[in-house]
């Protein structure tokens, strides 16, 4: 490389520092947990984690961390091909059977991540005669999955079911073929689900499919933890759900697409992420199944989360704080600004609460913000304590 272009990354790594938007990993010394400990200067300082996608606590869970183990014993480490060389084992075809009977559909198929799932589905199944309508907050996977398709590209704001029937519309008088509705099931900076009722209504009026990503929600939300397909009724309605391995459902990695037999064949034939990426490793297939078996019992597991949930956020709205309405374990904290999404963090780390800020490009300028995310793996005094720590770190910090 040479010198000039490396001037040229520094100062733009000062300038993002300068702005208050420079991201700064930390590094964790145990498992993911309610209660994790984090390596600061060589030293193990436990802490109560608020920013994991841990929803039912399974990330940790023995019976999940069991199947794993037996699976490196019966299956080995990795598969060091794709799928359609050599990497395909039962392993990975039970797991897409039972992520399927799990969301209702024909069939399943397997990805490394959600993001490569996201951006394999619109290229395989749509062309340029086609039409994608994509709400303004989706996933930025989403955002780069349209990108790499020729269909003709349509945005509605977000949530906004007037906007969404004039880009149906625009569609149909441009003469699309075929029509696809793309939304988050949950929005996952905001933490508020979708209107799927409304949105698979217009999709019935104007003959257009829909997909969800419902990465934020399977295996917590709705009935048995289905998602919010099922959670808002119209699983039966939507065509295609995307969705992880990686967040409640074990936590590890790994995507997949859930659609009729014809849909995920073809995805299977044609999807670039999947002919051109490993195999999931087994212990991460293995490890995925049985979280899949016990968050469809886990009721128990669900009342805890939302006993979380409703618990915290009463708390920090009558202290003050600004929270974007909703009803899921997402709460985001506004601060507004970037700096003092920075500052507030840096106190709750100071009073044993591990948190995050976000900011700008994750969320939009002026929307800076401490998400926080609810697990069934905290304890009801985990609950109470960080409450208290907000509370003392707003107050400190000039936020409440």
């Amino acid at each position: 490389m040479t010198a000039l272009f490396l001037e040229h990354i520094r100062d733009t790594l000062e300038q993002i520092d300068a702005d208050g938007l420079y991201k700064r990993e930390r590094l964790i010394q145990s498992p993911q947990d309610g209660r994790i400990v984090v390596n600061q200067n060589g030293t193990g300082r436990k802490m109560i984690n608020l920013c994991a996608n841990n929803y039912l606590g399974l990330a940790n869970h023995p019976d999940v961390k069991l199947a794993a183990q037996q699976a490196i014993d019966e299956f080995g480490f990795g598969m060091a091909s794709v799928r359609f060389i050599c990497g395909a084992q039962t392993l990975h075809r039970e797991l897409e059977q039972s992520i399927a009977r799990y969301l209702g559909k024909d069939d399943a198929i397997l990805f490394a991540a959600c993001f490569d799932a996201n951006g394999g589905v619109f290229e395989t199944l749509l062309g340029p005669e086609d039409a994608i309508i994509s709400d303004s907050l989706n996933h930025a996977s989403i955002i780069d999955g349209v990108r790499l398709c020729k269909a003709k590209r349509y945005r509605f704001d977000n949530a906004d079911m007037n906007a969404l029937e004039d880009r149906l519309k625009q569609a149909e008088s441009d003469g699309a073929r075929f029509k696809l509705i793309v939304t988050d099931g949950v929005f996952s900076m905001d933490g508020f689900v979708a209107n799927l009722p409304a949105i698979c209504a217009l999709a019935d009026r104007y003959g257009a499919m829909v997909l969800v990503d419902d990465c934020h929600a399977t295996g917590h939300l709705g009935p048995a933890g289905r998602g919010t397909p099922a959670l808002t009724g119209v699983d039966h309605k939507v065509d295609i759900v995307t969705g992880t391995f990686g967040k409640t459902l074990g936590g590890a990695m790994g995507g997949f697409i859930a659609a009729a037999q014809p849909v995920i064949d073809l995805l299977r034939q044609r999807a670039r992420p999947y002919l051109f990426s490993n195999s999931l490793a087994p212990t991460v297939a293995a490890g995925s199944l049985m979280a899949i078996e016990i968050a469809a019992n886990a009721d128990d597991l669900r009342a805890t989360l939302q006993q979380h949930t409703s618990r915290f956020r009463a708390a920090l709205s009558a202290a003050g704080f600004d929270l974007l309405a909703g009803d899921t374990p997402i709460i985001p904290v506004m601060t507004h600004d970037a700096s003092l999404a920075q500052k507030l963090a840096a106190a709750l780390d100071e009073r044993g609460i591990y948190v995050a800020g976000f900011f700008f490009p994750v969320v939009p300028k002026g929307k800076a913000r401490i998400r926080t995310q609810m697990s069934a793996a905290l304890s009801e005094q985990d609950v109470e304590d960080a409450i208290a720590a907000f509370i003392d770190a707003g107050k400190v910090t000039g936020l409440i």
